[in-house]
């Protein structure tokens, strides 16, 4: 599943894509890439057609000076899909991934075939005091002396040495360590920091799609969250299930933020059986009106 790229908007944009059939697009989190989906990717392609980008800012992806906000976010993501020649598909995000996936659901409902939400950002105010702390004015100067390349390559050697020798981390600690290795150069920081202020801030997450979730009744939504969560509580899950008439609930006892990584096997099983046991939403504009107006 190697890298590709093209260019939009004269940006380059990094993707990974395979497979055939139905279109699942895959959205990771902040300070990710698409290679957080590593785990379950090739087994998804085996039946679907899987599109998996960095995001603008992350990865490979080019690091502009630019809006980072979730409707910049969504607006490309939609463009990608266009320029790949795909007109619907089932949107999968993790994370800050999942407020994406939420915010170009209701950007571009025509093009949402169902939502799964693994460890939503956008369903309520908490999250972790980590995050919190880093949106303090300042924090931008400080972080640099933490994420040093040379800390970074340090520790990339250890875990090379730990895998030669048979030890090989836990999913959680990878990708947590995969996250912090991406903000070594000054980019990426930016981007980071840009993207991480436009959906939180001290008090916790300032973007919500609670006051909009009633717009979900017609589209299939599964939401999968590990319960040992650190980052975004697992309340959330359980609140953003009551309100969304239909939508199927996962709560993965023994995983934490990553479910897809850390119990990549359970995620696969649950993910193809929402897929082949729904169909796509269908929603007439004209209901589509009538929910808003309701409101």
């Amino acid at each position: 599943m190697k890298l590709q790229h093209l260019s939009i908007h004269g940006q380059k944009i990094a993707f990974r894509s395979a497979g055939a059939g139905p279109v699942v697009l895959l959205v990771h989190g902040m300070a990710g890439s698409s290679a957080t989906w590593r785990h379950v990717l090739p087994a998804l392609a085996e039946r679907f057609t899987v599109v998996a980008p960095d995001l603008l800012g992350h990865g490979e992806s080019a690091k502009p000076r630019s809006e980072y906000s979730l409707a910049a976010h969504a607006n490309l993501l939609r463009d990608l899909l266009e320029v790949l020649g795909y007109e619907r598909a089932t949107f999968v995000g993790q994370s800050l991934g999942g407020g994406l996936a939420m915010q170009l659901a209701y950007q571009f409902p025509e093009r949402c075939d169902r939502l799964i939400l693994v460890g939503s950002g956008g369903l309520g105010r908490e999250v972790s005091f980590l995050l919190r702390a880093l949106t303090v004015p300042g924090a931008e100067y400080v972080l640099p002396w933490f994420c040093t390349p040379g800390v970074c390559a340090a520790g990339n050697r250890l875990s090379r040495w730990l895998r030669r020798v048979g030890l090989r981390p836990a999913p959680f600690i990878e990708e947590v360590w995969r996250s912090y290795a991406s903000l070594a150069d000054a980019e990426s920081r930016e981007a980071f920091f840009r993207t991480l202020r436009a959906v939180i801030d001290v008090g916790g997450q300032v973007v919500s799609a609670t006051d909009r979730l009633y717009l979900a009744a017609y589209v299939p939504v599964l939401i999968v969250w590990g319960a040992q969560d650190r980052f975004i509580p697992v309340s959330h899950a359980v609140a953003a299930h009551k309100v969304i008439g239909g939508s199927r609930l996962e709560i993965f006892e023994e995983s934490g933020h990553f479910p897809h990584c850390e119990a990549p096997e359970r995620f696969l099983a649950v993910v193809v059986d929402f897929l082949t046991s729904t169909e796509p939403a269908r929603a007439p504009e004209q209901r589509w009106r009538e929910l808003l107006r309701a409101s």
